[in-house]
């Protein structure tokens, strides 16, 4: 392996922040973040480019930041898609053993799942996974791997998402317009499901609630795998925008408000506590009470759980969740967030941050970096090979204090 190609770099492209997450492959085949770039997104809504050139600038920024950060030139990204129009449903494949003794061979697998995905899409959408679920072997079910195996008539359960074709090429140009090559895209449940989840969670049964700014992207994995993707078009942004017009102070100071003060469960208010409210107009700043706060954000949360447990429900995985629920992505660390959900769902909720990630973890052991890690590792583990008798980039050593302030600015 090339000393270029040991460097992977995952691009989150959101509705209110553009996270680009650069890692580096050790000589022991271990992953270190390296570097981290951060900055305020403009010209993106709901995972859609709407304003290109506002988009491109965005994006070159995170990538600027990324590369001052890890010491390193940022030429090819994996890149995070999501938004409504991604959708996702479950197909089936048979085929006949061709094989010499009936014995199921590779091949064998790869036309079962090539007939699987052999649907007929409405016009202008794009197949972006094909994510095998489990096999069937004759009258034998829930097979992970068939290969070697005998039998007369192999089927194959996949799990196909599929997206706009405009949109995905839209968001595909606006990084390469800022000078980048986007190597593969990823739906960005999928990214943080490998950031955040464990291995048991996914065998027993579980959800991954991923809040972000624009929507709440959801999947449910059962036996290992994916069986389920939607998308609930609230997230973060609503409860800012709530709060503007509650407590009737600018968005961005309805943005500091929610940070600093948020809490989306009355019942965790102190009734004594209060808070500064910034006024519109240059008018004095309003002390008001804290759980004023809460009773803005707390119907938001719900409404958003609802939602969620609702679609959960019409799919019929309400009993599937013997791992319950995970919550990642920025707004899932509002104080709160995970008690309300176990009072929704009636299940273990727990807040997901990246984990098994050396070098820079600590700075990016946090909810709102879930999918761009999970993008970096999904890359390492698909693509990349171990390497070995390379030469590490030393670059933490460089980076620590530029970090620093690169936070304090952003959050």
């Amino acid at each position: 392996m090339a000393r270029k190609d040991r460097y992977l770099v995952g691009l989150d492209v959101g509705t209110s922040k553009i996270t680009a997450i650069v890692g580096e492959i050790m000589d022991d085949g271990e992953l270190d973040i390296i570097g981290i770039g951060v900055v305020e997104a403009h010209g993106i809504k709901r995972g859609v480019v709407v304003n290109l050139e506002a988009a491109v600038g965005s994006v070159k920024q995170a990538i600027d930041a990324a590369e001052l950060t890890a010491g390193v030139e940022i030429d090819s990204v994996h890149l995070g898609l999501s938004g409504a129009h991604v959708k996702g449903f479950n197909s089936r494949g048979v085929v006949a053993v061709s094989g010499k003794n009936r014995e199921i061979s590779g091949e064998d697998v790869r036309r079962a799942i090539d007939a699987a995905k052999a649907v007929s899409l409405p016009s202008g959408r794009e197949i972006l996974h094909v994510l095998p679920q489990d096999f069937v072997v004759d009258d034998q079910d829930e097979i992970s791997s068939p290969i070697g195996m005998t039998g007369a008539r192999l089927e194959v359960n996949v799990h196909i998402i599929t997206g706009s074709a405009a949109s995905t090429q839209n968001i595909v140009g606006c990084v390469n317009r800022a000078g980048v090559a986007v190597l593969d895209t990823v739906l960005e449940q999928l990214a943080a499901s490998e950031a955040v989840l464990t291995n048991d969670e996914k065998q027993l049964g579980v959800a991954l609630v991923d809040i972000g700014g624009g929507t709440t992207d959801f999947a449910v994995f059962e036996r290992g795998s994916l069986w389920h993707t939607g998308v609930v078009a609230i997230g973060g942004g609503h409860f800012t925008q709530d709060i503007a017009v509650g407590l009737r102070t600018p968005i961005p100071e309805a943005e500091k408000i929610k940070r600093r003060c948020g809490c989306a469960l009355s019942a965790l208010v102190e009734e004594d506590q209060t808070i500064d409210v910034v006024s519109h107009g240059g008018r004095p700043p309003r002390v008001m009470a804290r759980r004023l706060l809460s009773d803005i954000l707390q119907p938001r949360a719900e409404e958003i759980f609802h939602l969620l447990w609702d679609e959960i429900r019409r799919a019929g995985y309400e009993n599937a969740l013997n791992a319950g629920i995970v919550l990642t992505g920025g707004a899932s660390v509002l104080e709160g967030t995970a008690e309300i959900a176990e009072q929704i769902f009636d299940l273990p909720v727990r807040v997901g941050s990246p984990s098994e990630i050396g070098g820079l973890a600590d700075h990016a052991h946090s909810p709102q970096f879930a999918t761009a890690v999970g993008l970096v590792m999904y890359a390492h583990r698909n693509y990349f090979p171990q390497p070995s008798g390379l030469v590490g980039a030393g670059a933490l050593s460089r980076v620590a204090g530029r970090l620093r302030g690169l936070f304090r600015e952003f959050f």
